[in-house]
């Protein structure tokens, strides 16, 4: 009973330091947060935050780890090339996470997020997609690099402007909107 008690204090310590690190993201870049008023905005003194979290930076990390996890077990089970429709419905599913997710996702994809979360979600991406393209004899691997960086920065820049924009357009639209123009380019749309 005392285990359970205690696991549910540390759950709601660590939500409410994620949450008030978010809230306070959203005003200002992480290098200029401190522990002070994080924990002051957590209403949790300092020594509980120390006592899970060497300082902003880990507690941020392992936030952006989270999100890494789930989007690495969402990849896990798709094929980028061999299965369009099933390809379509992880991207349909990782929208519907970022849309869950609004909020962190808005703050670390954003002005005051971390370049870094940025990099390391294009590099997770990127090293599935090119393994599975040199399986195919279709076109060199510098090439695929590009063409990938193409598609992934014009994607996250997609899911920024969604994010921004509290867009009403669905994920599922999202996700196709993303397929049709890393399938298809900008001829789909050009009449």
């Amino acid at each position: 009973m005392k285990n359970e008690k205690t696991d549910r204090r540390v759950k709601y310590t660590k939500m409410v330091l994620r949450e008030s690190l978010t809230k306070l993201m959203q005003e200002k870049p992480i290098s200029r947060i401190t522990i002070k008023e994080l924990c002051e905005d957590a209403d949790i003194n300092r020594a509980t935050f120390y006592s899970h979290y060497n300082d902003q930076f880990d507690l941020l990390k392992k936030m952006e780890q989270e999100i890494i996890d789930d989007i690495n077990s969402y990849l896990d089970s798709i094929s980028f090339v061999t299965n369009n429709s099933y390809a379509l419905e992880v991207m349909t599913k990782i929208f519907e996470y970022i849309k869950e997710n609004a909020q962190i996702c808005r703050v670390l994809l954003g002005t005051n997020g971390d370049i870094e979360f940025q990099k390391d979600i294009m590099m997770i991406v990127q090293t599935r997609f090119i393994a599975e393209q040199k399986t195919k004899k279709i076109i060199d691997e510098k090439i695929v690099e590009y063409v990938f960086t193409f598609a992934a920065t014009g994607s996250i820049g997609m899911i920024q402007k969604w994010l921004s924009e509290d867009s009403n357009i669905p994920p599922a639209d999202m996700a196709k909107l993303v397929m049709k123009l890393t399938n298809y380019g900008l001829t789909h749309f050009v009449v």
